[in-house]
């Protein structure tokens, strides 16, 4: 299910996905992009970082756990400067 169907059922745990797009030069963008990993260790069971031409990198968090927790990712994520895209889809468990 999309973030929007997800933000309005009871579900509290959760896996999801978490797609993300970055431009390549953006080297502060990886460094941030590891904080976070080690910020979210609680909910982020892996993460798989790919290089998409010679422009961006797409990074690939797999979630599992409390709905709330992940929100809180998504939106650390939406707040960074050099994020071209973010994407998620929510499985409730």
């Amino acid at each position: 299910m999309a973030e929007a169907e997800f933000a309005r059922t009871e579900a509290s745990n959760v896996a999801a996905t978490i797609m993300i797009i970055c431009e390549y030069a953006r080297k502060d963008v990886d460094l941030k992009m590891t904080e976070l990993r080690h910020e979210f260790d609680d909910v982020v069971i892996e993460d798989v970082h790919r290089h998409i031409g010679h422009r961006y990198c797409l990074e690939i968090f797999i979630a599992e756990g409390s709905g709330e927790r992940i929100l809180g990712l998504i939106g650390r994520v939406r707040g960074m400067r050099g994020i071209q895209q973010v994407k998620a889809i929510f499985m409730p468990l």
